[in-house]
């Protein structure tokens, strides 16, 4: 079977005609590198009837080198839909984590959301915890929130533009709160979005969501939705995220991708990114740089 391994460096780690060759001795067959953007991604083609046993030989022939690489079937890489996590992957913070900042219990909360993100414990108690601690946060704080303190990952504007450009619908899915996502969507360009929406009683968080809570199983849901309706086959689909709530639609992906992720979610997901930024989704699907519609 025909497969093409991508790899992508970064600013700080260019790819190298030294790391090329390394990656292409661990290939059998394999084809002249070719770049899709000069010393930053390119992707080399060979046949194999073991992918996975090809890949585990690959990440040992280039540990240490802090690039990221995916194997693929070589039909099919680029995407109809993408469906995509919110905090700590489309965004640089976890939304709950600053709003607790605002009444000093940030350390408190961010310690039950990384508990909850490494699959420690369950996500629906543990977002009912966080958000029970807000209550009296007013309105006003959740403003501030979104205008001082929430980044935009890098790369997030550029991929959506360049899948939407191609066709693609792009879904940003949350386990957060409709308050982010509605902005966060516009801003980054997703088509659609879909939380958890809280609950405010004279302008002031009650301490509580709306039911039923979106979760892990809500992802999967969504994916399966926007995919039948969409009437696209499983292996258009893709899907990335950071925790544990995100297994689930990783897994029911095409190509499924852990992004900077917990260590649970690295080793589950058939594809990860460690390194690069969000553009490095747009180059595993085989993008050219000078296909990419950078905003």
């Amino acid at each position: 079977m025909k497969y093409t391994l991508t790899l992508i460096g970064n600013s700080a780690t260019p790819l190298t005609d030294e790391l090329i060759g390394a990656a292409s001795g661990a290939l059998p067959n394999s084809s002249a590198a070719d770049w899709l953007a000069q010393a930053i991604a390119c992707d080399v083609s060979f046949e194999a009837d073991d992918s996975a046993r090809v890949e585990n030989a690959l990440r040992i022939q280039l540990a240490g080198a802090k690039i990221d690489l995916v194997v693929q079937p070589t039909e099919g890489r680029r995407k109809k839909l993408l469906v995509a996590d919110m905090d700590s992957t489309i965004i640089e913070q976890e939304c709950i984590d600053e709003l607790a900042g605002e009444l000093n219990i940030k350390e408190q909360i961010a310690e039950i959301t990384e508990r909850a993100m490494r699959g420690e414990i369950e996500f629906e108690p543990a977002l009912l915890e966080r958000v029970g601690l807000l209550a009296g946060l007013p309105l006003s704080a959740l403003e501030n929130v979104y205008k001082t303190r929430i980044t935009q990952t890098p790369g997030g504007r550029a991929l959506t533009a360049t899948m939407r450009a191609h066709g693609a619908t792009c879904a940003l899915v949350s386990g957060g709160f409709t308050y982010f996502t509605q902005r966060i969507a516009d801003a980054v360009g997703f088509d659609l979005n879909r939380a958890n929406t809280l609950i405010f009683v004279d302008e002031k968080l009650s301490g509580d969501v709306a039911r039923p809570i979106l979760g892990r199983q809500a992802k999967v849901d969504t994916l399966v939705e926007l995919r039948t309706t969409l009437q696209l086959p499983r292996e258009a689909t893709l899907a990335i995220g950071d925790g544990a709530n995100d297994l689930g639609m990783i897994a029911e992906a095409g190509l499924g991708v852990a992004y900077h992720a917990k260590p649970v979610v690295a080793e589950a997901a058939n594809a990860r990114i460690d390194h690069g930024d969000l553009s490095t989704l747009l180059y595993m699907q085989g993008y050219r740089e000078n296909e990419i519609v950078n905003m």
